[in-house]
């Protein structure tokens, strides 16, 4: 079992060998055995919204008072973070437990006509891992792991039920010609806008599910461009340019429709047997100065600076996570796994990188937490990786290795190598053992331009 106390930065850094950091079995479960049988598990994922894109969050002008609510009644966590720094190798990671320097999908791969490089046809899921412990399992909103008829669709990776967009490329379109239910086309001849659709579609599911314990993944377009929203409602008036109106609407109206969702589920006495989850998949990739979507982090979507990866994460399951808590917990997507595994009492038959953070939910404590790794393979080949409090970024094969204290500098504005020569020899090793390679996704230097 994992120690609870908190360990002094310099001192785990210094503690960490190889051998704690191996590349596999660093799984760490602590099963909360006073966590009820099979509650209904929802996570809500946002697509490129920023760390400083929601009012709980520090967000000033973009409106999202259901999203500030669920922080309010749950947990807000301020170290949270995404799986990669854009959409397909984050879901990945979400889906399988396993980091960038593991997994199958390690950048956006697109394939001619639609879809994406799927992942192999023995993966197994964290929707799997529900289906085995009794869930009704769901997917409302964008998959990007496959293509139609592939090894690598949604209920062929243990979704009962699919709607919505298969390819992410397609999911640019909120008005697309169709949208897939399971493996049919339902055509919408660009009539109608999908986020609308795909939000009844969730509050459909809970309805249909309402009598069974049901694991729901509802992958929002929203703010990912384009910018398109039916209306601008309290914006419209606004002395902003078209974009900026457009890009806050549509965040409002996600927020709205997670409303809608929170009334479902106190409407049907769900409410209390419901742990529902908020994140978004990486850092903004809008950059209007207006809204500051980093908030006070450095860097956007596509960077390994923690405006690239930290998401804006919030759990909420009344009775059981205190509300109105602000968690300074480690985790990222790849714990997901492990996580619901404690939750539903499973004993993972798969290796992940992840720990389980459920003690750091019901139980309100800081979990200590692996060292953690990224890599990106589009333009290049970056890596990120956080031990303790030190964060490590190295933006391209051959390109010196930055050390950044998130303690005194959340920005990482000062980068501290020259100074702490020992902690550029400890990344570099751990940024070599924390991956191994991959036929698709081979290491090259970023093209000179």
């Amino acid at each position: 079992m994992i120690a609870a106390l908190r360990i002094d930065r310099r001192a785990l850094l210094i503690a960490a060998t190889l051998s704690v950091i191996a590349p596999l079995g660093l799984k760490i479960c602590n099963a909360a055995e006073k966590t009820p049988d099979r509650p209904n598990v929802i996570f809500l994922l946002a697509d490129d919204l920023g760390y400083g894109d929601l009012g709980c969050f520090g967000q000033k002008l973009i409106k999202t008072p259901h999203i500030d609510q669920l922080a309010a009644e749950g947990m807000r966590f301020t170290q949270a973070y995404a799986g990669s720094t854009v959409c397909a190798p984050a879901r990945c990671s979400l889906m399988t437990g396993l980091h960038t320097g593991h997994s199958a999908i390690r950048g956006n791969k697109e394939l001619p006509g639609e879809g994406q490089t799927p992942m192999p046809g023995d993966t197994f899921t964290i929707a799997q891992l529900m289906k085995q412990a009794g869930y009704a399992t769901g997917l409302i909103g964008k998959w990007g792991l496959g293509y139609p008829g592939s090894e690598s669709t949604p209920n062929k990776m243990g979704f009962d039920y699919f709607y919505g967009y298969n390819c992410q490329r397609q999911a640019h379109e909120y008005y697309p010609e169709y949208l897939w239910r399971n493996d049919d086309k339902v055509m919408l001849l660009g009539k109608e806008y999908s986020h609308d659709l795909m939000a009844d579609e969730m509050l459909q599911f809970v309805k249909q599910h309402q009598e069974e314990p049901f694991f729901l993944y509802v992958a929002f377009t929203i703010p990912h461009s384009k910018l398109q929203v039916p209306e601008l409602g309290e914006y419209e008036d606004k002395e902003w340019s078209d974009p900026e109106k457009k890009v806050a609407a549509m965040i409002t109206r996600m927020d709205k429709d997670v409303g809608r969702l929170m009334s479902l589920l106190k409407e049907l006495k769900l409410d209390d047997n419901t742990l529902v989850f908020f994140a978004s998949d990486n850092g903004a990739a809008h950059n209007f100065k207006r809204f500051d979507h980093s908030g006070p982090l450095k860097g956007r979507k596509r960077s390994m600076y923690e405006g690239g990866i930290r998401s804006p994460s919030i759990a909420r399951w009344p009775g059981h996570i205190p509300a109105g808590v602000v968690s300074e917990q480690i985790w990222s997507f790849w714990d997901m796994m492990p996580t619901l595994a404690d939750l539903t009492q499973q004993k993972l038959k798969v290796e992940t990188d992840g720990i389980s953070f459920l003690p750091a939910m019901v139980e309100n404590r800081v979990v200590e937490h692996p060292p953690l790794y990224w890599e990106f393979h589009e333009g290049g080949f970056s890596q990120g990786a956080r031990i303790g409090d030190w964060k490590a970024v190295r933006t391209g094969v051959g390109k010196p290795i930055e050390i950044y204290d998130l303690t005194q500098d959340i920005g990482e504005e000062r980068n501290l190598a020259a100074e702490r020569p020992e902690l550029v020899k400890q990344f570099a090793a751990y940024l070599d053992s924390a991956r191994v390679d991959s036929d698709n996704w081979k290491v090259k230097a970023k093209p000179k331009r």
